[in-house]
């Protein structure tokens, strides 16, 4: 491809044929879709070892390109890591089909029966970054809630992405499902994201997957419907009534088991009481585990906390550093969330049921949680086998999108002759 026509054509060739693809996946049986799902995984498996010596082509690429640690953690790709998304796309291959599904029905007086039935949305593009498993999670979830697909891929996992679609062509040509079903932009060109952005006569809806410079683009350019999956500035807030084991456990966990994703705790607010015990103590483990902390002036902690700036309130760092302030009470940990986070995913430590409720109540974040680590931020951990993103807006699909979420509906109407007075 060498100039921006040759883009316009690729791009409008995809478009087309995920326009026909989708009106055959529509219809297509749960049977089929669940064999395609399992032909796809166990190509995976199979071709594991071309799966990795693609990702390192990724992994040299990213060095090349200067890419932090955590960026380089959320590229790689392992066995372990490649039977995780084995297992994600088994998952979602068990899961009950949604397309057709009855959500309500009832009865008029004037006889009407009426149903509002789960329906595809048509064809879907997504648009993510470095991680290589959204390609196989993405490219599951649209199958199996009958929408097509078209994948751009970061240029970072160019080589990973196009192995692991390899697969899933495999479990589409498994099943006898059209192979346009899923589809992956074949360059690293970036004109062809604005283009996806404003194919209105193919695409119904754009989902992006990514940090805030990947998502602002989108929305400032799309002309197409989307889906917003905006940076995850998560918050711990530490009650004066907080378990210590507890506190300590969580908090570990929510922040160092894998920085580089959205789920990750980016601050931690410590309500005053506490601050000289449990707190100190948590800031003093998460240094010791190696997390740079970026502490309000006086806050008691560890020796080598590095004062916090403006800057760091409401800051995504993807990486092994935290924020962290004290707080006069629930009251001020909630304004102070509501004033910095980005409708992610947030969590209150404590044992007082009612700064639970208050909490749950007075947030509106995607995801709230009690006592558990954020990093359950993961549509796999809420039982959805894998997760297009976590949706941060409040219209169509909010929290973890699943397959469930990659549907609209429409009203069957049935009547015996039935007529209007």
């Amino acid at each position: 491809m060498k100039d921006s026509s040759d883009i316009k054509a690729v791009m409008a060739e995809l478009g087309k044929n995920a326009k026909l693809a989708a009106a055959n996946l529509a219809t297509a049986s749960a049977e089929c879709k669940e064999k395609a799902l399992l032909a796809a995984a166990d190509a995976v498996w199979a071709q594991r070892a071309e799966i990795i010596a693609a990702n390192a082509k990724d992994m040299e690429f990213g060095r090349e390109k200067g890419l932090s640690p955590a960026m380089m953690d959320r590229l790689m790709l392992d066995e372990p890591r490649i039977q995780g998304i084995v297992d994600g796309l088994r998952a979602v291959a068990a899961q009950a089909d949604p397309v057709g599904a009855v959500l309500e029905e009832w009865t008029q007086p004037s006889g009407l029966r009426i149903q509002r039935v789960r329906t595809p949305l048509g064809v879907i593009g997504v648009i993510y970054e470095s991680r290589p498993n959204v390609t196989a999670d993405a490219g599951a979830l649209c199958l199996k809630s009958g929408n097509a697909v078209i994948l751009r891929g970061g240029s970072e996992s160019f080589h990973s992405a196009r192995a692991i679609h390899a697969c899933l062509v495999e479990g589409l040509k498994a099943a006898g499902l059209p192979e346009h079903a899923v589809q992956l932009v074949p360059t690293r060109d970036r004109a062809a994201v604005q283009e996806l952005l404003t194919m209105t006569d193919y695409v119904d809806v754009i989902v992006p997957r990514g940090g805030k410079g990947l998502v602002g683009l989108v929305q400032r350019e799309a002309r197409v419907p989307v889906f917003a999956h905006l940076e995850g500035i998560v918050h711990i807030y530490i009650d004066k009534a907080a378990d210590p084991q507890k506190a300590l456990e969580v908090v570990l966990n929510a922040k160092t088991r894998r920085t580089g994703i959205c789920g990750a705790a980016e601050c931690l607010l410590i309500h005053r009481d506490i601050a000289e015990t449990i707190g100190k103590d948590v800031l003093t483990a998460l240094a010791q585990a190696g997390v740079e902390i970026h502490a309000q002036d006086g806050l008691p902690g560890p020796d080598g906390m590095i004062t916090a700036t403006e800057e760091d309130w409401g800051k995504e760092y993807l990486d092994s550093i935290i924020a962290a302030r004290q707080v006069d009470d629930i009251d001020a940990a909630i304004a102070f969330i509501r004033a910095h986070h980005s409708q992610h995913t947030d969590c209150i430590l404590t044992e007082d049921d009612a700064a639970v409720t208050q909490f749950f109540a007075e947030l509106d974040s995607a995801i709230l949680m009690h006592n558990a680590s954020t990093q359950f931020a993961d549509g796999g951990e809420f039982g959805m086998g894998a997760e297009i993103g976590i949706a941060t807006g409040k219209m169509h699909a909010r929290g973890p999108v699943g397959a469930g979420q990659l549907t609209s509906f429409k009203y069957l109407v049935r009547g015996d002759g039935t007529v209007r007075a």
